[in-house]
């Protein structure tokens, strides 16, 4: 089936770019939205697959419209959209539930990958950008609500699976260092999301930060 994707931005020129983009390399762009009210309700009629969120824009930011979006809607998936590779606003978004970010002069290419990589229900990292990002965002573990500070309901090998994600490591890289089998490894994931209530990897990069399971300057964060 062709993934169905909303263009949130309040710069017409750039939405034309990107439906441009999205439109040769295969997917569907299902509507577009100008502001952070038009995307919730731009998904609510439409119901995409993906939307880009542009962040800052008027009557509705893209931060709320992706909490309402994320909210009320359990299949689709946000992309933020960036011209600022370092911005609280994006880390909030991921800790909301958003998929990953992309930086708005992303190449055509990388664009459409990332859609369809998402669409998938994997999440779109960056890990040397979004590692930076969550240690110089992340609220400390004591003011988290208690299903994200609790980590007791994970087995010791989900707890190591959950600290490589939060070092950026891929499925395969994780499979390769714990020694298990990739689908293993998708597995384990699959049980941590479930146990602490995440969407996806990107919210799992967060946790691991707000818990204290890894700390800002861990020297083994990225190898």
């Amino acid at each position: 089936m062709t993934t169905r994707v909303v263009i949130a931005d309040d710069q017409a020129l750039v939405r034309t770019g990107f439906r441009m983009i999205l439109t040769a390399g295969g997917i569907e762009v299902a509507g577009e939205a100008a502001d952070g009210a038009e995307a919730v309700e731009a998904v609510r009629r439409l119901r995409p697959d993906v939307v880009l969120m542009d962040i800052r824009m008027p009557t509705m930011d893209g931060l709320e419209a992706t909490r309402r979006i994320l909210a009320t809607s359990t299949g689709c998936r946000v992309l933020i959209l960036t011209t600022f590779d370092l911005d609280r606003y994006v880390y909030a978004a991921l800790a909301a539930g958003a998929s990953g970010f992309l930086l708005k002069d992303v190449t055509p290419e990388h664009l459409v990958a990332a859609v369809s990589l998402v669409t998938t229900g994997d999440a779109l990292l960056a890990p040397s950008i979004t590692r930076r990002l969550v240690e110089r965002f992340a609220i400390p573990a004591a003011t988290q609500p208690a299903v994200h500070r609790d980590l007791t309901t994970l087995t010791p090998r989900e707890l190591e699976v959950l600290t490589l994600m939060g070092h950026g490591l891929s499925n395969a890289e994780i499979a390769t260092d714990l020694t298990l089998s990739e689908a293993t490894v998708k597995t384990h994931a699959a049980r941590i999301f479930a146990k602490l209530s995440l969407r996806d990897r990107a919210q799992a990069v967060v946790l691991a930060y707000e818990t204290g399971l890894i700390t800002p300057g861990d020297q083994s964060a990225g190898r």
